[in-house]
């Protein structure tokens, strides 16, 4: 799966283009989409058949939860038309419901399925118990529960597959293909690619870091 994402900043922000990154990715062989906000979402949608992921990040001063936090932000993404709510299931302030209150809604009054991002072992297995139908090992490193890994946190992984009652979804750093294989090869149901196909500012960043640096002459 792939992550069609732009942050404000970036060039690429908009449903234009992200309708066609989307429709590039499939094209390329993407068994689905992980797409942000009701306009993107609804674009995507009318371009791809695939299955959709959607999210809508909303950031407040004073919360820590940023993804999906509260029903209203998965009400409107399900109207826009994706399969899949994913939602931040880590403890951390939310700006919203309860995150087992808001799974549950979620699932009853939306009628779709819940994927949690999650940053460990614990929060895994507890969304999991809340109902949640998919878990993403999306926000490993990202909260201060577990210290950032070099690449994809395979370990997280591994032990989510062992011991989580649905399936695992890898997320997070993945930059090259045999990191998606090892994945796969750990269980993983899916893994999602974002940084490393969708977003050409960074991918140029990382072959610049390898170019020698101009001179300045003297």
């Amino acid at each position: 799966m792939v992550s069609c994402q732009a942050r404000d900043d970036n060039p690429l922000r908009g449903a234009a283009f992200m309708r066609a990154m989307a429709l590039a990715a499939v094209q390329g062989g993407a068994g689905g989409i992980r797409a942000e906000g009701a306009a993107d979402i609804v674009a995507i949608c009318a371009a791809v058949e695939v299955p959709v992921i959607g999210l809508r990040k909303r950031w407040r001063e004073g919360f820590d939860v940023y993804i999906t936090p509260a029903f209203a932000d998965a009400a409107a993404i399900v109207a826009a038309g994706c399969d899949v709510v994913a939602l931040d299931a880590t403890p951390g302030t939310r700006d919203g419901e309860a995150i087992d209150t808001l799974i549950a809604r979620v699932k009853a009054e939306l009628g779709v399925a819940v994927m949690a991002d999650v940053a460990t072992l614990e929060e895994g297995l507890a969304a999991a118990a809340m109902g949640a139908d998919y878990v993403g090992t999306t926000l490993a490193g990202y909260t201060p529960a577990r210290a950032v890994t070099e690449g994809p946190d395979l370990e997280l992984l591994a032990a989510l597959v062992a011991r989580c009652p649905v399936p695992v979804v890898a997320e997070g750093r993945f930059e090259t293909p045999g990191q998606v294989a090892r994945a796969f090869a750990l269980g993983a149901f899916a893994v999602v690619v974002g940084t490393a196909i969708t977003n050409p500012r960074e991918i140029t960043r990382r072959f610049a870091a390898a170019a020698p640096k101009a001179s300045t002459g003297g």
